[in-house]
Formats: C-alpha cells, sequence, structure tokens
C-alpha cells in the first residue's frame, strides 16, 4: 500500500513542477484590444504590476506608435523596465501612466520590453 502512495505522490509532484516551470502560460494571451489609433497615431497600453499584461501584442505597421505602460501600486521589479528598441531604460513611477516612442515599426518587425530583473517580459509584433 505504501509502495502505491509513493508512485501517486511522485507522479503529482512531477505534474505540480511541470505546471510551475513550464513558463508559457502566460506567452500564449495574445491582445489586440490594448491597441488604439487615434489621430494617426498608435498607442499601445501594457499594464505593469507582477508582470506585464498582455504579454503578447499584435500591433499595425507603418505608423507612429506610442507605448502606454500603467502602473498601479506597482512595487516590483516591473516598476523597472527597459525596452532597448527604444532606448528606454527607467524607473516607472508607481501610479501613473508612462509614454515611450517607438517610432514607425515596419512588418515582421518585434519591439520587446523586460523587467529589470529578466523576470518579466512583453512582445509587440508588428503586421500589416
Amino acid at each position: 500500500m505504501n509502495k502505491i502512495a509513493l508512485i501517486i505522490l511522485s507522479i503529482a509532484l512531477v505534474i505540480v513542477f511541470a505546471i510551475i516551470f513550464s513558463g508559457g502560460s502566460k506567452k500564449q494571451i495574445i491582445s489586440v484590444n490594448n491597441v488604439e489609433i487615434k489621430d494617426g497615431i498608435q498607442y499601445i497600453r501594457i499594464d505593469a504590476k507582477g508582470g506585464y499584461s498582455p504579454a503578447v501584442t499584435l500591433a499595425k505597421a507603418g505608423i507612429p506608435t506610442k507605448l502606454l505602460v500603467q502602473t498601479n501600486n506597482t512595487f516590483d521589479c516591473s516598476a523597472a523596465l527597459v525596452v532597448r528598441d527604444a532606448d528606454f531604460q527607467g524607473i516607472l513611477p508607481q501610479n501613473a501612466e508612462t509614454e515611450i516612442d517607438l517610432g514607425i515599426k515596419q512588418a515582421g518587425e518585434k519591439v520587446e520590453g523586460v523587467c529589470g530583473m529578466g523576470m518579466y517580459n512583453f512582445e509587440i509584433n508588428f503586421e500589416v
């Protein structure tokens, strides 16, 4: 009986660790609802708190684009943001919206943002 319980417990632990360390579940969330074009400028909204949401955004290529990063009581490492494609590196305010100019991106280009510790990230994929 103890042997069976040990086998079941071992299988359960393997499953739990596989779920925890798979790391890909959040990346599967793709959003276009956080993109708005107003007066010829594309605005992409990303929330920064305990990571970045959404993790993947689809945006339109060929138009001026601005990234709006919203913080709301953000005290974790997602407040330390690096967006290399925009030459941006800084500490975001705890409660505010920060605007980052991304310029005009072409189809197939990708902009990535990462926290200062490299734990959290997001990407914006530009399409026609």
